[in-house]
């Protein structure tokens, strides 16, 4: 995705900024410990990454998400992922021949509202959401029904209030030989929270 792009490029600078700050402070031990640099260094820390990170099976995340009225954090949970069969894939797609070997993956997540505004015109949460196998990234069945039994269209939940919990679903293409299946989720240019599930 673009935004881990953005969070790779962001990254750099301040690891490099945290260096310099350690490598300069000029004498001894007792002139650095004074310096300004390092004071500062103290009451501003170098910026940990908030989120991502392999989580256990029935393990909840947390992040934030900027929606249209202002920043919601959610409690996020993948619970599940059913993986089909070749023959599934097949069908589900327009051209057949570009699904040979692999199959479907649907990858179940629980979104709970648990701060912040009132949502009134759908949700972004679960725009970073994807799939991997393996750790390689899948690919998104675009049309893929979002109403499957247990799946919730995002686009239909137009009233969205603190302690309130939708379940949504992304459908991705992976390798039918996958030992694993990844759901990642994360927060705009953090690190992505990563759910393993078994492939059979």
């Amino acid at each position: 995705m673009p935004h881990h792009q953005t969070a790779l490029r962001l990254v750099a600078p301040v690891a490099v900024l945290a260096l310099s700050l350690t490598a300069c402070g000029g004498g001894g031990d007792n002139a650095e410990a004074k310096s300004p640099a390092t004071e500062k260094a103290k009451v501003f820390p170098s910026p940990e990454p908030t989120s991502g990170g392999e989580m256990d099976s029935g393990e909840s995340a947390t992040g934030k998400v900027d929606e249209d009225p202002g920043k919601v954090t959610y409690e996020i949970l993948a619970q599940k992922v059913d993986v089909g069969t070749e023959a599934e894939a097949a069908k589900a797609v327009s051209e057949p021949d570009k699904v040979k070997g692999k199959v479907l993956v649907t990858a179940y997540l629980k979104y709970t509202h648990k701060s912040g505004p009132a949502l009134t015109d759908g949700s972004d949460v679960h725009d970073s959401t994807t799939v991997s196998a393996d750790g390689q990234r899948g690919s998104v069945l675009i049309g893929a029904a979002e109403d499957a039994p247990g799946c919730e269209d995002p686009y239909d939940v137009d009233s969205w209030k603190q302690g309130e919990s939708h379940v949504f679903c992304e459908t991705y293409v992976i390798p039918a030989n996958a030992k694993s299946v990844e759901v990642n989720w994360s927060e705009e240019d953090g690190e992505p929270f990563v759910w393993k599930f078994p492939s059979a």
